[in-house]
């Protein structure tokens, strides 16, 4: 299967979904079209019931260089209107187009090459993971205009890293390098074929209950900065579900018999 917005890609395979940022003529740089692209192809990604896993990629020689600010502000209007949140989200499009993916409720993959730069790094850091090559070049790039990073990217640093780290990186704009952004947290794992090995752990991920990877995720995303009993509370709603959850039993059956699980759609 495959979907195509106007600078979205998306193919689907066996359960996993490539969606790959497709302007390589301008390094992949967000415009309020790609930013609604984005938001829409993960709402259409979130329906689908037999989905296992996402990699977001970037077509050409970059993963995303930032916002396209020469073509955004031709439209102040559109532009205002973007930035008002929607009441039953919380998110405006420029946050919606990096925390829907944080929505999906399967794994989400971030396969990064070349520049990963501003509105890029917040799209990168929405994901549950991220696999760079090391000459990669991460920046809160927002600090070179006077602003500050506002598509989610506060939160998400806040996850990943000590406090001074992020105020660093958010008040010099300094550029690190896919090395550097791993030695600090940002990036999960180094390899030279992001995407290849991005669609290797989706594989991976594949081999474990739907059912149980969306309980694992809603749980630490929805927990990571609360209290431990409010933990505890969750930990106990979650398991009590797959306790009694089809795909839970597969697993069980499977891990018995000693055989690869035959899983159906996820149930939540």
């Amino acid at each position: 299967m495959s979907n195509r917005t106007s600078h979205v890609a998306c193919t689907i395979e066996d359960g996993v979904a490539h969606v790959r940022l497709d302007r390589p003529d301008k390094l992949n740089a967000l415009t309020l079209d790609v930013l609604d692209d984005l938001v829409s192809t993960a709402r259409m990604l979130r329906r689908d019931k037999t989905l296992r896993a996402v990699v977001l990629s970037g077509e050409g020689d970059a993963f995303c260089a930032g916002l396209d600010f020469a073509t955004v502000m031709r439209t102040p209007g559109r532009v205002a209107l973007a930035f008002v949140p929607r009441p039953w989200r919380g998110t405006n499009t420029f946050q919606e187009a990096c925390w829907a993916w944080r929505r999906l409720p399967v794994p989400v993959v971030a396969a990064v090459h070349g520049h990963c730069l501003g509105g890029g790094l917040q799209i990168a850091l929405a994901a549950d993971f991220r696999i760079a090559t090391p000459d990669s070049q991460w920046s809160v790039l927002e600090g070179r205009w006077g602003i500050i990073p506002d598509m989610s990217g506060v939160r998400s640093l806040k996850e990943l890293v000590g406090i001074d780290v992020a105020k660093r990186l958010t008040m010099t704009a300094e550029t690190v390098t896919g090395k550097q952004a791993h030695d600090l947290g940002l990036v999960t794992e180094i390899d030279s074929d992001p995407v290849a090995a991005a669609l290797e752990l989706a594989e991976q991920l594949k081999g474990r209950s739907p059912d149980q990877l969306a309980a694992a995720k809603r749980l630490f995303d929805d927990t990571w900065t609360s209290s431990a009993r409010h933990t505890f509370a969750r930990e106990r709603v979650e398991q009590a579900w797959l306790l009694v959850a089809r795909n839970t039993k597969a697993a069980r059956e499977a891990a018995f018999q000693r055989v690869a699980p035959e899983f159906g759609p996820r149930q939540r």
